[in-house]
């Protein structure tokens, strides 16, 4: 009577972490969970076999033996994580996955396809996880608070991840070269610099991308969209990046300051530049003759000398030029800009000595402006 009445399912004993979850579990957490999975797993087995034993139901009988089949399969595909064995395979770049459902989230990648719509916004998500992490934003319920800056969460998950940015704590280490990371998602994404993957690739020009967001930066191109607006002139661009450089045009913000002469910048590249002026290093060596540059622009134009480049052509006559500088100068002769030659000579004349034995020099230069 015991065992007929009952009525334990094998998920009520068991606990089944997604992968976000099953990364912030700490070792000895893994190992317990291990060690409970598989003693659930044999009471349910015995329990079944029990169960077989006296019934005299067939249909109770093979539905028993599916649920066994079941958990079994389940199990075979958990030993995967720790066997490293991956047989199911992508044919389009060869990515191999433990689970079949793994794969087909992966093939999304390639596709496209965004099954799981949220019904608030209408926004697409390749992964059903996805759509729930999402659709929290639109509860604005957010009961998880940092104790050092009062930051609140909608996820446990992102808490435990903003807690890092305190604490230094990287625990998600590169194999390769040994470079460590706050998430798991982080590190998987800087493995693909190693294995040089691209799964996101670009419906119209076939161009790949190693992230997800750079492919969407990279559509933008295509389509015109510049969904990040100034508040103050109105100016719109294509990335945010680009949107908190422009608006530092406008509050005079230079949060980049260097450390030996404290000039301030208000873009990181632009003080890195800046610094070499200090270090000397030059970075940027030209492969045909060895001189070296301490941009890589600079590096650009140097090389069209050994090219014959003149990517700068003047819409009036056609002139060409290697040089953006050197093709505004040469437009001022037509605009009849002050810059022009002219001014130049009226320069030069007004530079004459006093000092009689340089009048040879000077009448030469006059002669070769006019």
């Amino acid at each position: 009577m015991a065992i007929s009445q009952c009525s334990v399912t094998y998920e009520d004993v068991t606990v089944i972490f997604t992968q976000e979850e099953w990364i912030l579990l700490n070792p000895s957490e893994k190992k317990l969970y291990r060690d409970v999975l598989w003693e659930n797993y044999w009471n349910f087995l015995s329990v079944g076999k029990l169960l077989e034993e006296h019934s005299t139901n067939k249909q109770q009988q093979n539905h028993q033996r599916s649920k066994q089949s079941n958990i079994l399969n389940y199990l075979r595909l958990h030993e995967r994580t720790h066997n490293g064995e991956k047989p199911y395979e992508c044919k389009q770049c060869c990515k191999a996955f433990s689970s079949a459902s793994s794969l087909q989230r992966h093939e999304r990648t390639h596709s496209g396809e965004k099954p799981y719509i949220c019904k608030q916004c209408t926004k697409a998500f390749s992964r059903a996880s996805h759509l729930r992490i999402h659709e929290i934003t639109h509860s604005e319920e957010k009961p998880y608070e940092c104790k050092q800056c009062s930051k609140a969460f909608s996820l446990a998950a992102h808490l435990r991840i903003h807690e890092r940015t305190h604490t230094g704590e990287k625990p998600y280490e590169c194999k390769q070269c040994n470079k460590a990371f706050s998430q798991g998602s982080h590190l998987r994404v800087h493995e693909r610099t190693h294995s040089g993957e691209k799964p996101y690739q670009c419906k119209q020009c076939s161009k790949a991308f190693s992230r997800a967001s750079h492919l969407q930066r990279h559509e933008r191109t295509h389509s015109g969209e510049k969904p990040y607006e100034c508040k103050e002139c109105s100016k719109a661009f294509s990335r945010t990046s680009h949107l908190r450089v422009h608006e530092r045009t406008h509050s005079g913000e230079k949060p980049y300051k260097c450390k030996q002469c404290t000039k301030a910048f208000s873009q990181v590249g632009n003080l890195r530049v800046h610094e070499r002026t200090h270090s000397g290093v030059k970075p940027y060596e030209c492969k045909q003759c060895t001189k070296a540059f301490s941009q890589a622009s600079n590096l650009s134009v140097h090389e069209r000398t050994h090219s014959g480049e003149k990517p700068y052509e003047c819409k009036q006559c056609t002139e060409t030029f290697s040089q953006a500088g050197n093709l505004r100068v040469h437009e001022r002769t037509h605009s009849g800009n002050p810059m022009n030659v002219n001014s130049r000579k009226d320069r030069v004349k007004s530079m004459e000595p006093v000092s009689p034995h340089h009048d040879s020099l000077w009448s030469v230069l006059h002669k070769l402006l006019h």
